[in-house]
């Protein structure tokens, strides 16, 4: 490169640095760049907290759900195949925070390979949480509703096969990720790791294609599934003369409400951004982006205390930590029951009986696979 394209690079920058500071926004050929400097200093201050508190507790936990299935279960069963997959996902997810962190507290130091694969991963890992979670509720669907026919269909082969379209799904619905994320050094902010290698239409385009991914399939339909089959599930339970019924739907009322609380804001705010970009000329507006950062983070949290969620509401995981408590604990003397499914009366309930099963074992089915 010659001298005089030196010098016009870099008169180029200075006068770049010297929009950014005067205008609200600048267009040229690469991004629109759009100074935030609130919005950044928000960020920088309260989401690195925030995101290694999300890094720990879902480490501990899920690390916590891993121990007691390869201690006391066995992933021949159907729903700890799905929590196994689940597990594996808010860990992917929830590695990928640390590095983020340490991004809004300066710049990025990773390199451009890590840029796009901590990107990627991150991505996989929350599309593959919220599509396992609405796996995992309509597999619960089945083993109460349809407890019969689904004894016959709810096989290894089903599990394996169902938890490897999530992932294929996950990962196809990440690709945009890997290719839109790069590094790019900016004179204010330092090394950025954003999607800020493509003209201002392109991203605009990928941007949108994003928002609304997110909205309609990762929200939509799932919320879809689970209030269907958590309704079913209701009416299934509310049908039995068990005693556990009361209980039951109390729980269904729980993981539904903790749903809708950490998701919906969320995709909320995806929405309203998706028709702000698609109707607006200028840059985005700071309220939203605010309010991006903190649904963001609620429904962040969802995805890595799920698996605690999903697993100690259920009777059999309560009994495994009590045992792992006692053995682990002794002076604790904790009281663990045995691990027979037995009725209010003492009695095994038959199986042989299709009323029966259909009928007393609704509650107890969906108490075991929660």
């Amino acid at each position: 490169m010659d001298l005089d394209q030196l010098e016009e690079d870099y008169w180029y920058f200075m006068n770049l640095n010297s929009t950014m500071e005067n205008e609200t926004y600048i267009t040229n050929g690469v991004v629109r760049y759009c100074p935030k400097a609130g919005v950044v200093n928000f960020g920088a201050k309260y989401l690195p907290p925030f995101f290694y508190i999300n890094f720990i507790i879902s480490v501990l936990g899920n690390g916590l759900v891993l121990y007691i299935i390869y201690k006391y279960e066995k992933l021949s069963t159907v729903t700890n195949i799905f929590l196994l997959n689940l597990v594996i996902s808010d860990l992917l997810f929830a590695c990928c925070l640390p590095f983020n962190a340490v991004y809004h507290t300066s710049e990025w130091i990773f390199g451009r390979a890590m840029c796009k694969l901590v990107a990627s991963l991150f991505s996989i890992g929350f599309y593959s949480s919220i599509l396992f979670l609405t796996l995992m509720t309509f597999d619960r669907y089945l083993a109460v509703v349809h407890a019969i026919t689904a004894a016959k269909q709810r096989r290894k082969a089903y599990a394996i096969s169902s938890s490897v379209v999530v992932w294929v799904v996950s990962l196809a619905s990440s690709v945009k990720e890997l290719i839109l994320h790069d590094t790019l050094t900016d004179i204010q902010n330092g090394e950025m790791c954003e999607n800020l290698v493509y003209d201002h239409d392109t991203l605009t385009r990928w941007q949108l294609f994003g928002y609304y991914q997110q909205f309609f399939v990762f929200f939509l339909i799932p919320v879809a599934i689970v209030l269907y089959c958590y309704m079913r599930i209701t009416m299934r339970v509310l049908s039995t003369r068990m005693r556990e019924k009361c209980r039951a739907v109390k729980l269904i009322f729980v993981i539904v409400l903790t749903f809708f609380i950490c998701w919906t804001p969320y995709n909320i705010v995806i929405l309203l951004k998706a028709l702000e970009e698609s109707f607006s000329t200028g840059c985005p507006s700071d309220t939203l982006d605010y309010a991006h950062f903190i649904t963001r983070n609620l429904a962040f949290l969802y995805c890595c205390i799920s698996p605690l969620f999903y697993t100690f509401v259920g009777k059999k995981f309560q009994n495994h930590f009590r045992t792992m408590l006692a053995r682990h604990i002794p002076w604790l003397k904790v009281s663990a029951p045995t691990s027979g499914t037995t009725s209010q009366s003492g009695k095994t309930t038959s199986c042989k009986n299709p009323n029966m099963l259909t009928d007393k074992t609704s509650v107890q089915l969906l108490q075991s696979v929660s």
